[in-house]
């Protein structure tokens, strides 16, 4: 049976939302590490959150090249190379037991492997295989899958942990982030049925627009406070957690509960980003955002207060996506939205790394985590005042 074109389409964002959902979910998972290698290997939290940082680091800095191959070659292909060194990353930081050998494993080979299965990739497939008027709803619906992926593994994982310990776990992990590679080989086969017109634009043109656009320019440095806000509390929330005493189960029912309410909120945004404008509600997100978190802090901490603060942060913890990549796309279109987006999603990680970082290297000097909390509540407000700013127009070329 012979597929129609609109057909073709569902297989190809059917694929893409699989891979997401794996790498994000498994990215997510790397925070309740945190306390069982620390303490089994002796180290300090500094160790594996400078690992974990760089990892986030290294997904931003490999991010734009791995963009501009997919942009120029094919994101199906970059995706397959980068599946099979993700799950050898992941193997390889099972048998790490020096902090030289962690730092090779979880942050420099999983963070650039995870780079080439990340959203800016992920979301310039979608973006040019649906319509202008529905792309901003289905980039909330992918940013919204990578819940799934996080709902499913981050429990699975903690349960494994207790189970079997860290390093049967993390080799579990790594079969399921081998999944990635067949899953892009579809990828291959439903779009060679597909022809997808491209702009006559050259990458060092449409670079050259961004470079030049103030707007854009707003848009990477907004883009660096999501980062450092979002994996400073991955990372570090469980051993947060465990410092006030909780469980374990009540640090992954955290994660769990993040990821459920991400995912109504990264798809309800995306929805009204259709509607409304983009920035205006990037500027409502950051702002609720240090809210939550300031509250979060203020008042005595119990399982209640920890399961609100998770399910509001959740509704605003990756909003921010579709959000910030719709407005790439409505500036400059879609033909080299993953180079673009990859670049704003640079200094994503560039927060991600300050952020797992600095948490642990405050925490190590100062025995807590109040300073980090406070410094974001501070770069959430001074995220709306950058989104509040910003020129989100389509340049004349894109607007003729």
């Amino acid at each position: 049976m012979v597929l129609q074109k609109k057909q073709i389409t569902y297989v190809i964002i059917g694929c893409a939302l699989g891979i997401i959902a794996i790498g994000t979910g498994i990215q997510q998972t790397f925070g309740l590490f945190m306390l069982p290698i620390s303490v089994e290997l002796g180290w300090g939290r500094e160790v594996l959150s400078l690992s974990l940082a760089t990892q986030a680091l290294m997904i931003g800095i490999a991010t734009p090249f791995v963009a501009a191959l997919a942009d120029r070659w094919d994101p199906a292909r970059v995706m397959i190379i980068g599946g099979l060194v993700y799950a050898l990353g992941i193997i390889f930081m099972s048998q790490s037991n020096t902090p030289f050998t962690m730092f090779i494993s979880s942050g420099l080979l999983v963070g650039a492997a995870a780079a080439t299965c990340g959203m800016p990739v992920i979301l310039s497939i979608v973006s040019r295989n649906v319509s202008a008027e529905k792309r901003s709803m289905w980039l909330g619906t992918v940013t919204a899958f990578g819940t799934i992926g996080q709902f499913i593994i981050v429990p699975f994982s903690q349960h494994l942990i207790d189970k079997s310990g860290w390093q049967g776990t993390l080799i579990v992990i790594a079969f399921i982030a081998a999944l990635i590679v067949p899953l892009a080989v579809f990828i291959i086969f439903a779009e060679k049925t597909k022809k997808v017109t491209a702009s006559e634009q050259r990458l060092g043109e449409a670079l050259n627009e961004a470079r030049n656009h103030s707007g854009y320019i707003l848009l990477v440095i907004g883009f660096f406070v999501c980062g450092f806000q979002v994996r400073f509390i991955a990372a570090h929330l469980p051993a947060y957690l465990g410092d006030l005493n909780f469980s374990g189960e009540l640090a992954a029912t955290a994660l769990v509960l993040i990821a459920i309410f991400n995912g109504l909120g990264s798809w309800g945004f995306g929805f009204l980003g259709g509607r409304y404008s983009k920035k205006y509600l990037l500027c409502w997100l950051y702002a609720l955002r240090s809210l939550a978190i300031y509250f979060f802090i203020t008042i005595p901490a119990s399982p209640t207060t920890v399961i609100v603060f998770c399910c509001l942060i959740g509704l605003l913890w990756l909003g921010t996506v579709p959000l910030t990549s719709g407005i790439v796309a409505q500036i400059f279109g879609t033909r080299y939205m993953a180079t673009l987006f990859g670049i704003v999603f640079l200094s994503h990680q560039i927060g991600s790394f300050s952020g797992v970082w600095l948490g642990g290297k405050l925490f190590d000097l100062t025995g807590s985590y109040s300073t980090v909390w406070w410094i974001s509540i501070f770069l959430g407000f001074i995220a709306v005042i950058v989104h509040a700013s910003i020129n989100d127009r389509p340049i004349k070329p894109l607007a003729k």
